[in-house]
């Protein structure tokens, strides 16, 4: 192995590294040779000079070489996954999972936590009593093989270096780094032993990429550094200037999946996002022959009931009770304190500012500020009004669900500022969520 110093000169200097290089670099991450400091200067030197494709897909296999790969193949169907970038009221995977398990792919998926004002799959699926979102290897395995689909935590044996490598980038200021957020995602979507991935990258106020250019950027690396690591991959841009669903929260988001898998008529927004990567998915994996044909299978197993069938199977098999969507309410936590967002004056809602309710949702205990920070799976908001909605005065822009009544009317004064009226605005229809495709 080169001196890490050395590796990180040439970065610094604008000099391409050679595969083997960045190889040894990341092995090193991985059994403690480089230190904590180097990492650093790595991912800022790397934050500044950028990286090419080729050495952005070194980096990527050689994140995700740092550990174990599954292997999937005994079970004889197309593995496939999705990845979100991130956003507010945005439970797409609660619904996308089951639902490409009822059309007959096998979906082990890795998900995560929340991360400043955006909600996390795991953090969902943990106001479900008894989930195991972290379960050994043999039970993850056997929740894939009864239900066709299971959505885990990434443990430690999964791309190891990432971990170690995005620790030092959360407190060094290069968490934006484009080559290193595409590598941190896909090489842990690549250790999952994936055979098609469809990446939802946001866009808006409610996304971390707030710019549209920003968004495509992004998209860009990450399909064409997937495609060139061997995962065929496509990327769609999806607006996140208001919250996708019309519930944020943890419970109030696993309940409003509940509602979507189970009863008619859908959210059109949510069933836009959830139809819209379903049928991406269906073509890469071969389970359908174009968009159309996907669309019609998504359907009909939503229609039939499949996909919520997929759903309690995956919940039971982790843990979870066997008759949560039949008695979902007796399950999932209530908030004691619930509270209507009144509007003051009348008018057409002109805008939402989607980063702001999400924040709201963290103040009112249902995201974390620090790592340690315990989240309240009862908290959250629902009934969101979408942009283009009139609203007259004295009727709900929200409902708040706190735990105290001083938290609720917090929460109430945020809400209600993130929302602005246009008192002689015209009523309009929902604003598309797919916003554009790469690949």
């Amino acid at each position: 192995m080169r001196l890490p110093q050395e590796i990180i000169r040439d970065k610094r200097d604008g000099r391409a590294l050679r595969p083997a290089d960045i190889a040894d670099f990341v092995a090193g991450v991985a059994d403690g040779r480089v230190s904590p400091e180097q990492i650093a200067a790595f991912a800022m030197a790397t934050c500044l000079r950028g990286m090419a494709a080729e050495e952005t897909v070194a980096l990527t296999l050689a994140m995700r070489d740092s550990g174990e790969v599954l292997d999937w193949r005994d079970l004889e169907k197309p593995v496939l996954d999705k990845h979100s970038t991130g956003g507010v009221g945005d439970a797409v995977s609660l619904m996308l999972a089951p639902l490409l398990a009822a059309c007959g792919a096998a979906v082990p998926m890795i998900s995560g936590r929340g991360l400043g004002h955006t909600g996390g799959t795991l953090d969902k699926l943990e106001a479900i009593p008894g989930y195991a979102a972290y379960p050994p290897n043999e039970r993850f395995r056997a929740a894939v093989e009864a239900a066709g689909c299971a959505i885990v935590g990434q443990t430690g044996s999964l791309a190891p270096a990432d971990g170690r490598i995005y620790a030092v980038r959360d407190v060094t200021a290069t968490v934006e780094s484009v080559p290193l957020i595409t590598a941190s995602i896909l090489s842990k979507k690549l250790a999952a032993g994936l055979d098609a991935l469809v990446m939802d990258v946001k866009t808006g106020s409610g996304a971390f990429m707030a710019s549209e250019t920003a968004a495509r950027e992004l998209a860009a690396s990450l399909v064409s550094v997937a495609r060139g690591a061997g995962l065929p991959t496509v990327a769609l841009i999806t607006g996140m200037d208001e919250p996708l669903g019309r519930e944020a929260g943890n419970a109030v988001e696993v309940r409003g999946a509940i509602r979507f898998l189970t009863q008619t008529p859908r959210d059109p927004r949510m069933e836009a996002a959830v139809l819209g990567l379903a049928a991406e998915l269906l073509v890469l994996g071969g389970l359908a022959t174009d968009a159309g044909d996907a669309d019609r299978r998504a359907r009909e197993a939503l229609d039939a009931g499949a996909a919520a069938e997929r759903f309690a199977r995956m919940v039971a098999s982790l843990g979870g009770p066997v008759d949560l969507l039949a008695r979902p309410e007796v399950h999932l936590p209530e908030a004691s304190v619930v509270r209507d967002v009144r509007a003051e004056t009348a008018g057409v809602v002109a805008a939402v500012d989607a980063r702001a309710l999400g924040l709201a949702v963290v103040e009112l205990g249902g995201g974390r500020t620090k790592a340690s920070d315990p989240v309240d799976p009862a908290v959250g908001l629902t009934a969101m009004q979408r942009v283009g909605a009139r609203i007259e005065a004295g009727e709900p822009l929200a409902l708040v669900h706190a735990r105290d009544e001083a938290g609720a009317e917090r929460a109430v004064e945020s809400v209600r500022a993130a929302y602005r009226l246009d008192p002689g605005g015209t009523p309009a229809p929902e604003r598309p969520v797919i916003l554009g495709r790469v690949g």
